[in-house]
């Protein structure tokens, strides 16, 4: 196609060259890498750490577990999956896991019961507040050494406070280090003590969060303090519960310094004199540091962190379909 003046249009006119874009200037430039850069640098420290003191000695672990060392020996010799083999084999490993069972089954669920309750307690209106909280608190705060020295003298079979108190009852005394549940009730009743406070504080903090407007509401609809607490407080504290029923789980699992403390033998740590509240970490470190089996220890390690993963997962989702089901049946 051409014009009237026979030529096609644009013909013999040269495009007009690309416009470069502005050199930009030092502090420019460092403005854009601010930009770019900054918010995984304010993040790093976290992965950093994380990496030093976490993943690494899971990993770390794990690569050990598949060794027979010792404690002094740099090298080791490779043998694969023996340690967990022999671990399976291992009777006093069954008994320390279902000593931590126990201790956590009695700590873990009054645990959680008594700190919803005292957070619902602390809730209403008290007369000086934060005394109040403060006070649920002071456990968590003292030396957890000293925790263990105390309770081990209050359960003494001796001259213990509550075989005193028993037997102000007309009961008869409780050797509670040698009996295998009583030793497991007494150190239940030590962890309940120190942490329950604790996780009452968290349940508040939740409880205030609450929207005063639904409990207005539901006091309109004729419900009672009751009714209110069971059918709007509780399903709104649903993930609160979650995250402390998870820590509980992994606490609980991990229980070290309260049976080392409280066995009698004087420099023994192995939970008693038949091992009647040997735990697992307390048999893993009788394993890594008196027999000095690096190897066998990191075993009893990672099977510890997958039966952590497992009970904490299996406890997730229990105490959802719980809330769930409690929220559904309200409606």
């Amino acid at each position: 196609m051409t014009t009237v003046t026979g030529r096609a249009p644009h013909q013999g006119v040269a495009p007009a060259p690309p416009r470069r874009p502005p050199k930009l200037t030092w502090r420019q430039r460092l403005s854009h890498m601010d930009v770019k850069w900054s918010p995984y640098l304010y993040i790093a420290p976290f992965f950093i750490v994380f990496g030093v003191v976490g993943l690494f000695p899971l990993l770390y672990t794990s690569y050990l577990s598949l060794f027979d060392r010792d404690l002094l020996d740099l090298e080791g010799a490779f043998i694969g999956l023996a340690n967990y083999t022999e671990l399976l084999a291992d009777s006093q490993f069954w008994n320390a896991l279902v000593n931590t069972l126990s201790i956590f089954v009695l700590s873990t669920g009054p645990q959680i019961v008594v700190a919803v309750g005292l957070a619902a307690l602390l809730n209403t209106r008290l007369r000086a507040p934060t005394g109040w909280r403060v006070g649920i608190l002071l456990p968590y705060v003292v030396s957890l050494v000293a925790v263990g020295i105390i309770f081990a003298n209050l359960f003494g079979p001796n001259y213990g406070l509550v075989n005193g108190m028993l037997e102000l009852l007309g009961f008869d005394r409780v050797d509670w280090q040698s009996n295998r549940f009583f030793s497991h009730l007494a150190i239940a009743t030590m962890v309940n003590w120190r942490w329950t406070g604790y996780n009452a504080l968290i349940v508040l903090a939740a409880m205030k969060a609450i929207p005063k407007e639904i409990h207005e509401a539901a006091m309109i609809d004729g419900a009672n303090a009751a009714r209110r607490f069971f059918s709007v407080t509780l399903p709104l504290l649903r993930p609160t519960l979650i995250f402390v029923v998870v820590t509980s789980t992994i606490g609980g699992l991990q229980i070290f310094t309260e049976p080392k403390l409280f066995d009698a033998m004087p420099g023994s740590n192995n939970g008693g004199s038949s091992n009647q509240f040997q735990t697992i970490t307390l048999y893993m470190y009788q394993t890594g540091f008196e027999t000095q089996r690096l190897g066998y220890a990191s075993a009893v390690a990672w099977v510890l962190f997958l039966l952590i993963i497992v009970i904490a997962v299996v406890n997730f989702l229990l105490t959802r379909r719980l809330a769930s089901s409690g929220t559904e049946d309200d409606r």
